[in-house]
Parts: structure tokens; C-alpha cells; sequence
């Protein structure tokens, strides 16, 4: 789901959903080789790198220095060919984080530490498209060198305007480096199965094709996301917007990849969109505040509560105003709700029905692999 549209317009609802979630917006491109297995990202909750972050006045050079060797470049084989993509070491055990989407139907995986050594054999331990990441581990043994997992920061504490490095193999130049600035913080991109990732970071740091699954450090050398998605046009090249997977998600789902977990997540199955000025005239509602329902998946957990999607016009659809007491303002904040809850827990949503509020009580349901709204 996209919480606002400031990138690319994209025509009619775009479909994404922890809750299936539909909004109008925009669509982030994966950045990638062009053979559908491309970007990579990243997450650790591996300990530390043996070097910790540098201090603030330390320059770009210095960040170079000490954290390239713990980037790597990501060869994929599949039935469809190959393609590359990039990663981060997260821990001393040879596990390494990348993009869901780079690994994704993957007969062969192999990694490479430099120029100048040789692609190991590397295994995927875990993946989860739903966040597009995915967990890899090489023996330790075979890195020249040793291993030099990276130092992760705390994405919640990052600031508009802050300094930001991105490290990986844009068109297979493996090692390189571009900077920039944290754009904006909490946009919400699409994840390859069609549902959102939210918390997401954006920067004007280039990323290109290959960068995908690559650290966004901060002015400290500290991993601050997984390059992911880029908005392009028909180049699919940077144009100065990027996203990476905040590096606090990451750390969410690692654990779980790293034991090679299916990862459960509730699943409410209706598409929304926003609540303008217009729309709240158009329907009387007296208010823009809440989502509009767009869809309803037939037998999903809200079709089977009751929960009425809107007709042809925008009419007749309820309204969601407030999930478990929590007020919605936007898309993403029944998205927010619904992810911070479970399969099996009850979501008490507040709803406009022909303007008359009305409670509805959702048992959620196991979100499915892939979005209903992708074919």
C-alpha cells in the first residue's frame, strides 16, 4: 500500500495487503538484471562487526574502507538464466542477508567476497517475499580473510536529512559505492507477492540494477536498510528515488530465516483506499478521515464478518475509521494494525455503514503466499 502517491501515478488501485490493502499510488520498480531475479536485502540480528561503527566525523572513505569487505556481490543460476545481485555478512557464522526476490526459484547461489577472490557455494537458508529477504550462509572457511559482519543501527532513530552510503554491484560493478541523503522515512513499497512493507526508508543514494539486497549505511559505516526498490521508468535506472528495508525489519524476520521458518502472518483480505475531501463529499461521510473498502476477498476473514466493499461509484462501502481503538487516518495504518497482530487474534474494527458507526469483530486468518490481486 502507498501512503501517498509523490513518485508515479499508477492507474486505478494498486493492490498490496498485510491486509490486502489496495491504494491509488505508486509502484516501485525492483531494481534487479532484468531477468526478474534482482535486487537484494538485507537484515541481521547477528552480533556486531568485530570493528564498531566509526565515529561521526569519520569520512565516507573511512566507512569504504572498513565495511566493502563485508559486502558481497550475489551470482544466482535458475532455470531462467542467472542474474546478480548484492549482500551483507551479519554475523562470524557466514550468514548473509539480500532480497527475497534476488534469490527467488535460484537453482545454484554463489557469493563473492572482492575482485580478486573466487565465488563460494553459499546456501539459502530462508526466505520471505512477503518482506523480500532472504537469509544465505557460506562456510567461514572459505572466506579468504575471514569473515567482517557488519554493525547494524537502530532505523527508528534515523532523520530526514542524514547521511546515507550504499554499497553493492549495480550492473555487476561489484564494490561500488554511492551517497546521499535519508529523503524520507515510513513509505510503504510493494513486496513481491503483492502485499506492503511498511517502515520503509527512501533516498537519493543511486541504486541500480544490482544494488538490490545491498547495505544503506549511515554516516557511521551502520547498516540503516536493504536496498530493495527504485522508482524508474522504462530504463529501470536510478532516478534518485530508492528504498531500502529498514534495517529494524530485518531484524524482525532474520531469526526466523536463519532457522529456515515459515513466517505466519495475520491476514484480514480486503483492499482499501484513501478518503479525500471529494470522496468524503461524494458520500456524505462528513469527514475524510478513515478508508474507503475497496474489495473484499470472497471468504477471506473480513467477508465472512460482514465487512461490505464499495459498489462501482464509491458507494455503499463501509468506512474503517478505528482497528482495535487505534484511530485510521490512511491506508497503512490498517496495514500497521493488522501487522502488529497474529493469526487467530480478534480485530475489532469501527466502521461508517450509510453513516451509522458500527463495530465489526474480524477473527484474522494465515495472509496467503501470494496477494489475491496479482495473477
Amino acid at each position: 500500500m502507498r501512503k501517498h502517491s509523490p513518485y508515479a501515478a499508477l492507474s486505478g488501485f494498486l493492490a498490496v495487503a498485510l491486509v490486502a490493502v489496495l491504494v491509488l499510488g505508486f509502484a516501485g520498480v525492483f531494481d534487479g538484471n532484468g531477468n526478474g531475479s534482482s535486487t537484494s536485502s538485507s537484515s541481521a540480528t547477528a552480533p556486531a562487526a568485530p570493528a564498531g561503527p566509526l565515529g561521526r566525523d569519520a569520512s565516507v572513505a573511512d566507512i569504504y574502507q572498513q565495511v566493502s569487505k563485508g559486502v558481497v556481490q550475489v551470482n544466482v543460476r535458475s532455470g531462467a538464466g542467472g542474474g546478480t545481485g548484492s549482500g551483507f555478512v551479519i554475523d562470524k557464522d557466514g550468514r548473509i542477508l539480500t532480497n527475497q526476490h534476488v534469490v527467488e526459484d535460484a537453482q545454484k547461489v554463489q557469493v563473492q567476497f572482492g575482485p580478486n577472490q573466487d565465488p563460494i557455494d553459499a546456501q539459502v537458508l530462508g526466505s520471505d517475499p512477503s518482506s523480500d529477504l532472504a537469509v544465505l550462509k557460506v562456510k567461514p572457511d572459505d572466506v579468504k580473510g575471514g569473515l567482517k559482519p557488519l554493525a547494524l543501527a537502530d532505523s527508528s532513530k534515523l532523520r530526514v536529512g542524514e547521511p546515507t552510503i550504499a554499497i553493492g554491484s549495480p550492473f555487476g560493478l561489484e564494490g561500488s559505492l554511492t551517497t546521499g541523503v535519508v529523503s524520507a522515512l515510513e513509505r510503504t513499497v510493494q513486496s513481491p507477492n503483492g502485499f506492503p512493507i511498511s517502515g520503509v526508508v527512501q533516498t537519493d543514494a543511486a541504486i541500480n540494477p544490482g544494488n538490490s539486497g545491498g547495505p544503506l549505511l549511515d554516516g557511521q559505516g551502520r547498516v540503516i536498510g536493504i536496498n530493495a526498490q527504485i522508482a524508474a521508468g522504462a530504463s529501470r535506472s536510478n532516478s534518485g528515488v530508492g528504498f531500502a528495508i529498514a534495517i529494524n525489519t530485518a531484524k524482525k524476520v532474520v531469526p526466523s530465516l536463519e532457522r529456515g521458518d515459515q513466517i505466519k502472518r495475520a491476514y484480514l483480505g480486503v483492499s482499501t483506499a484513501e478518503v479525500t475531501a471529494d470522496l468524503a463529499r461524494q458520500l456524505n461521510l462528513g469527514t475524510s478521515d478513515g478508508v474507503l473498502v475497496a474489495s473484499v476477498v470472497a471468504g477471506g476473514p473480513a467477508a465472512n464478518a460482514g465487512v461490505r466493499p464499495a459498489g462501482p461509484t464509491g458507494r455503499g462501502g463501509d468506512v474503517i475509521v478505528a482497528v482495535n481503538g487505534r484511530a485510521v487516518k490512511a491506508s497503512d495504518d490498517v496495514s500497521v494494525a493488522i501487522a502488529s497482530l497474529k493469526p487467530g487474534d480478534k480485530a475489532r474494527l469501527d466502521v461508517l455503514r450509510s453513516g451509522a458507526k458500527k463495530t465489526l469483530t474480524i477473527t484474522l486468518g494465515n495472509r496467503p503466499s501470494q496477494s489475491p490481486s496479482l495473477p
